[in-house]
């Protein structure tokens, strides 16, 4: 077993129930999980590995529980300004279409290392086109690379333009290959231990990009595994008009028809969401990542939180 000590921080912001903050802080680490915080006087006296951190300030690392990596190479298009979600997607896709297996990988070590300097140590990445070869393997070994402890979302789009879907159809894939893809990287991948530090995470992209079927499946596929769901889920009016005219049921409604809630799901967005779609949200446990920025840039509105 290894340990890590930390001690003689300026101050370690605990976040505990009590917020304390601790001046001449420190932390003692046993393979990797956190035995004591407190006063450096009253840590062990000795570790395999000894930081002494005098003028800095410790705190627990943050959490990002929706990221598109990719994307931070499509940031600046000007063509992508002024749009709202379906149209800056429309925009977007044809370029996305020409992604290569180096371009994902650039992507998640500049994302990543963008994450990691703000404080970022955790982070889930919904990455759900493959073009030219491309494989969610490509961003695990870069986020492997960075060393952020990391939950690798094998999103997916099987719903193209020809029948019904937003996404162009050379975007899209066959379920059966998303499925054997899935299947693949969890038993190759996943690590379900305490402490873990890659997950994979099963994430069908969007009502508007992907059938019925593949949403049900993919949940027993994750249950019969143990990984966690999630997708994006009312994020704009556009989204809930798609729903209701196709599916006959507002998207959280539609997600409750495809047993998709419990506490094994988190959804990103949840913009539009009424009173009783988030007694559902509470009852049954599922998760909401906000994404406020985007909410804002998109001009999607703002969850009701």
């Amino acid at each position: 077993m290894s340990t890590l000590l930390v001690r003689h921080a300026e101050v370690l912001v605990t976040m505990d129930a009590q917020r304390r903050e601790i001046p001449d802080g420190g932390l003692f680490i046993r393979d990797g999980f956190i035995e004591q915080a407190g006063p450096s006087a009253e840590l062990p006296a000795s570790a395999d590995e000894t930081l002494d951190l005098r003028g800095h300030v410790v705190f627990p690392g943050l959490i990002n529980t929706h990221h598109h990596l990719y994307q931070t190479l499509t940031r600046a298009l000007p063509a992508a300004q002024d749009a709202n979600l379906f149209n800056w997607l429309k925009t977007l896709y044809p370029i996305w279409a020409n992604l290569t297996p180096e371009a994902i990988r650039v992507s998640t070590l500049t994302g990543l290392a963008e994450l990691a300097l703000s404080g970022c140590t955790t982070a889930s990445d919904h990455l759900y086109i493959f073009p030219d070869g491309c494989r969610l393997d490509d961003e695990i070994e870069a986020a492997r690379e960075i060393g952020v402890r990391f939950h690798a979302s094998r999103g997916s789009m099987s719903l193209g333009e020809s029948k019904g879907g937003l996404p162009p159809d050379r975007v899209v894939e066959t379920e059966d290959f998303i499925l054997k893809e899935s299947q693949r990287l969890v038993e190759q991948y996943h690590d379900p231990k305490p402490g873990a530090m890659m997950r994979v995470v099963l994430a069908p992209c969007s009502p508007f990009s992907v059938t019925a079927d593949l949403m049900r499946e993919s949940a027993k596929m994750a249950r019969h595994y143990g990984v966690r769901l999630h997708t994006h889920l009312a994020e704009t009016q556009d989204e809930e008009r798609f729903c209701l005219e196709l599916f006959g049921h507002r998207p959280v409604g539609y997600m409750e028809t495809l047993g998709w809630v419990g506490d094994d799901v988190w959804f990103a967005h949840s913009v539009h969401v009424d009173d009783a779609e988030i007694g559902v949200y509470a009852r049954t446990g599922c998760g909401v990542a906000h994404c406020p920025s985007s909410n804002m840039r998109l001009a999607s509105g703002i969850a009701p939180v």
